[in-house]
């Protein structure tokens, strides 16, 4: 599977807390999560910006532009380069024209952003797949288990990608659109198929549903609740909606036919 923990980058750092009960104070050690700024440009014309933990950045800069509506497929991205002053430079074989219409959805810190044009307009037939409950547990499990950060600090989001029966791709962010285009950033750069599910940890709001079915994903699963919006788009593009994942259980919102017992 491909990861996203190269061991020389620092993903949290040490605080010491007062503990206050009733009873008294206490001391405890706490890990927090590293929030960096990194902006996003393409063809050395900056795009956007955004507040990352910082894995898979290749990974995220292309599923950012993915979301606002400059790379549309893979094969487009030439290069990407991660600049320590904190800037993904994306090369790709497109020309970059007048800033993208967009709107902002609601991701906290305005994080959560597309493209209009991303939004309107019929959507292209899905990758179609189909996934057992069984292999619905493991994804669940293995995503929920895969890495300690969650645990370790409260502050993150996972998403994966369950492809071929095993879980594909793995990453985690900060901001649950930013682990979601990590994800589909994989896909543009050749690292998975959109032919699989998805599974986040966040909620499944219009744009998160937007982005996975744009690029093809047809069964798209949280361990929380859909938008009446996000709904909306997974009927209009005819995505499965799955929500309150379970490894025992699914609340299955749309198109149901691609769970199989």
């Amino acid at each position: 599977m491909n990861t996203s923990h190269p061991l020389s980058t620092r993903l949290t750092m040490s605080h010491m807390t007062t503990v206050v009960t009733p009873s008294g104070t206490t001391e405890q050690l706490e890990q927090l999560a590293i929030e960096t700024p990194y902006s996003i440009a393409l063809n050395d014309e900056t795009i956007g910006s955004s507040m990352v933990l910082p894995i898979g950045l290749e990974e995220f800069g292309a599923g950012f532009l993915f979301g606002q509506g400059y790379i549309k497929e893979p094969g487009e991205i030439k290069e990407i380069y991660i600049c320590p002053e904190g800037r993904i430079a994306v090369y790709a074989d497109i020309e970059v024209t007048e800033p993208k219409e967009v709107i902002i959805t609601s991701g906290c810190g305005g994080t959560g952003k597309i493209s209009r044009e991303m939004l309107e307009g019929a959507f292209e037939p899905l990758q179609e797949c189909t996934i057992t409950f069984p292999e619905i547990s493991a994804f669940i499990r293995q995503s929920l288990q895969y890495s300690p950060l969650g645990p370790q600090t409260h502050c993150i989001h996972g998403c994966g990608l369950w492809e071929d029966g095993k879980l594909q791709l793995f990453y985690e962010d900060v901001g649950r659109h930013n682990a979601v285009d990590k994800v589909l950033g994989a896909i543009l750069l050749g690292k998975a198929s959109p032919k699989s599910a998805i599974y986040t940890t966040g909620r499944l709001t219009s744009d998160m549903v937007l982005k996975c079915a744009r690029i093809g994903i047809p069964i798209i699963m949280s361990r929380t609740a859909p938008s009446s919006l996000g709904m909306a788009i997974a009927r209009r593009a005819g995505a499965t909606l799955a929500a309150y994942a379970r490894p025992d259980r699914l609340n299955v919102f749309n198109a149901p036919h691609r769970i199989v017992i």
